[in-house]
């Protein structure tokens, strides 16, 4: 488990940081008191973030920060005044943020920004710039703000990092650059990738204003003018990854089942069309219905909540079996649709008759320690340009005839 290390001297207000840490946030924390106490527990541990005061008995003139600094520590300042000379000296050092610590609401915004910088570890930003200093620098200012970074040196290198690196939630693009410059990028970039899937943040020098409109009206989500301060580029990256973490978390909500995080009926026949839309594919797939057997003797004998249980460790076996590209949605309470992309029949045969025999082999207890074991019955058939309602009604069929001949059984294209 990661550590958080609090250095404060007033005891109340560092006890009362590290509960609120320990409640909301995964965290071992400890508290030093003064820089001989801090200069022990770096020494013990290596920490995900330190939060320091800035002055202490041992160390009145911030000397703790400059400590911190040579063990490259990840630092939030807390302090209990910052006026303009202070605010200055601290944006040179290489502190994450700073906050006063006034209040109740000086301690949640703390402990926001220590939630914003552990989920920028789930984030890759791509920087796009010709200039070599500038993208280290760059580089080494996301980096302290725990994202992980990859550059390049212009637009065509950009897209093909985009089709390579699946994970990359934010560009930031440079406006002059050779081969393709920026606004050249951000156009190509919005033809594959909406607002939704992906941010984009422009920067230039460039004093015309039509520069930034151009930008934002070819897609760019926000653009920043060179020369800038580290406070204000650190403000504008996680306010657009915040951004984007917001729309996925509405997006998840509307297409995904709220039990199981699978995807639900709305979002499988969008997904399905635009797949079959493609006028480039060339692949076969199989497409499978799953019914849990027996479902409702299982609700009555153990309770819905253990009926959820069933659901849940089924869901867990189907997406845990199948690969990203694969579909895995829950139509109904007991009843799942799955879709095997770029496969033969026999490969996907092999595949559900595997899920089939892990189900038939699963063994849960209930809340009262009840083993409680399932099976499945499956129609599956592969895809013969039959239109998809059509695909569904076969595999439905099927299903319906597994199900009435014996149950735990897969049935493709009526051969079991």
């Amino acid at each position: 488990m990661d550590r958080i290390l609090i250095v404060e001297d007033n005891k109340t207000l560092a006890k009362l940081i590290a509960k609120k840490l320990k409640l909301e946030l995964d965290f071992e924390v400890d508290i030093a008191f003064s820089l001989q106490e801090t200069k022990l527990f770096t020494s013990k541990y290596n920490y995900f973030l330190v939060l320091s005061d800035l002055n202490l008995p041992d160390a009145p003139n911030g000397e703790v920060i400059e400590y911190l600094s040579k063990k490259n520590a990840h630092v939030i300042v807390l302090s209990g005044n910052i006026d303009k000379e202070l605010r200055d000296k601290i944006i040179k050092t290489n502190v994450i943020d700073y906050f006063t610590k006034s209040g109740v609401e000086d301690i949640n915004t703390i402990i926001n920004t220590v939630k914003r910088v552990q989920n920028n570890q789930k984030h890759t930003i791509l920087v796009v710039d010709d200039s070599v200093v500038f993208r280290k620098q760059t580089e080494a200012m996301l980096k302290n703000l725990f994202y992980s970074v990859i550059s390049v040196a212009h637009g065509e290198e950009a897209m093909g990092m985009l089709e390579s690196n699946k994970n990359i939630s934010l560009v930031l693009t440079d406006y002059n650059m050779p081969v393709m410059n920026g606004l050249e990028l951000t156009h190509e970039i919005r033809k594959q990738y909406s607002k939704n899937d992906l941010s984009i943040i422009a920067i230039s020098s460039s004093n015309d204003e039509q520069t930034t409109a151009l930008f934002l009206k070819n897609g760019a989500n926000d653009y920043i003018k060179k020369p800038f301060s580290k406070e204000e580029f650190t403000c504008r990256i996680n306010n657009s990854v915040e951004a984007l973490e917001n729309i996925q978390t509405v997006t998840n909500y509307a297409n995904r089942d709220s039990l199981t995080g699978l995807y639900n009926q709305r979002y499988f026949y969008k997904a399905m069309n635009d797949y079959l839309d493609n006028e480039d594919l060339q692949e076969e797939f199989a497409l499978a219905m799953i019914d849990i057997d027996d479902f409702k003797k299982i609700n009555d004998t153990y309770g819905h909540e253990n009926g959820d249980k069933v659901i849940i460790h089924l869901s867990e076996i189907l997406r845990t079996s199948t690969n990203f590209r694969d579909i895995v949605a829950r139509f109904g309470k007991e009843e799942f649709c799955v879709v095997l992309k770029n496969i033969n029949r026999f490969s996907a045969q092999d595949i559900f008759e595997r899920l089939r025999a892990q189900v038939e082999s699963t063994m849960l207890m209930s809340d009262k320690n009840e083993t409680i074991n399932f099976t499945i019955s499956i129609g599956a058939i592969l895809y013969k340009d039959e239109g998809l309602e059509e695909a569904l009604n076969q595999a439905d069929m099927l299903l319906y005839k597994a199900k009435h001949s014996g149950k735990n059984q897969l049935l493709f294209d009526g051969l079991s």
